[in-house]
């Protein structure tokens, strides 16, 4: 975990306004499961980051805000939770309550529900905090230690989402989950369309492959404002002595294939997140230039959408 000393570091060069206000999306995280720098790697992707705290990038979460109702709810319970906790109460002024109205998960990879454990009676020992997830999410959560505890406890509330059904959470924001095809051992997975009052987006963090999805993503990405996608792995050299194909996505190299001859105002819409500690896009300034030339975006963390 980053000291608060840290966190304070990443308020001030973020170069946010602290009196926010409307509904918008606060990016908290931009690394894939294993954070960045990666647990092991003393390669040069990773080297600097050691010595350097603050290139350290947390595990993708987003804040979901609305200002006017004074709530807030988080997507993705990562084990960079607390650092995240504080950030997020850091970047806003305190204002907003430090644990979020509700939580909503996307599936049962360390990075995306992990950070759970922080609620139970050996840490915060919350009381039913609202936990969103779908079925077999929900299942696994409830009859697999240590997670049912926190159910036990009533540390956590699980609510069951319904693939394709609204979840409105006040009169300015609703929330749809869908189904992704993914590497599901556990639960299911899915992404998130987020409705605001004037906003549309899209949060896949994880999915095999675009080909594989019974719906296009081009489809998709024109149907909303701005899209948060996977951007895992940029291409498949990226782990000599792994099979890649044992943890699928859409290279980055992929994705800008598909979008070739798309117009600029649809690229404009791309985020990419969910970086690999291997992916050049997480800390090499001359691939980041070249990706937002051709019209895409980096999703930072810190960023207000």
């Amino acid at each position: 975990m980053l000291s608060r000393l840290l966190l304070s570091l990443f308020v001030l060069s973020s170069g946010l306004c602290l009196a926010q206000s409307g509904t918008y999306i606060q990016i908290l995280g931009v690394a894939q499961d294993g954070g960045y720098p990666h647990i092991g790697c003393s390669k040069q992707c990773c080297n600097k980051a050691w010595g350097n705290d603050s290139l350290h990038k947390f595990i993708t979460s987003l804040a979901l805000v609305d200002s006017q109702s004074g709530k807030w709810w988080l997507l993705e319970a990562t084990p960079d939770i607390s650092a995240q906790l504080y950030y997020f109460q850091s970047i806003t002024n305190g204002r907003y309550s430090f644990l979020p109205n509700g939580i909503f998960l996307t599936h049962a990879h360390i990075g995306h529900y992990a950070g759970l454990m922080n609620l139970g009676r050996e840490a915060l020992n919350t009381h039913d905090v609202q936990v969103y997830a779908m079925p077999r999410m929900k299942e696994f959560l409830t009859n697999n230690g240590p997670w049912s505890q926190l159910a036990q406890l009533h540390n956590i509330n699980i609510s069951a989402l319904r693939a394709d059904s609204e979840v409105v959470l006040t009169p300015k924001i609703s929330v749809i989950p869908f189904k992704v095809p993914h590497r599901d051992e556990y639960s299911e997975t899915v992404g998130y369309t987020i409705k605001t009052t004037d906003k549309k987006y899209l949060f896949i963090p994880d999915i095999n492959k675009w080909n594989v999805w019974e719906r296009s993503i081009v489809d998709q990405i024109n149907n909303v404002d701005v899209a948060l996608i996977d951007g895992t792995f940029y291409r498949d050299n990226e782990l000599p002595g792994r099979n890649i194909n044992e943890v699928p996505h859409p290279f980055v190299s992929e994705t800008l294939q598909l979008f070739l001859n798309q117009p600029l105002t649809v690229k404009n819409k791309i985020h990419f997140i969910h970086f690999n500690h291997t992916n050049p896009l997480l800390w090499d300034n001359n691939k980041q230039t070249e990706i937002r030339r051709l019209g895409y975006h980096i999703a930072q963390q810190g960023q207000r959408l």
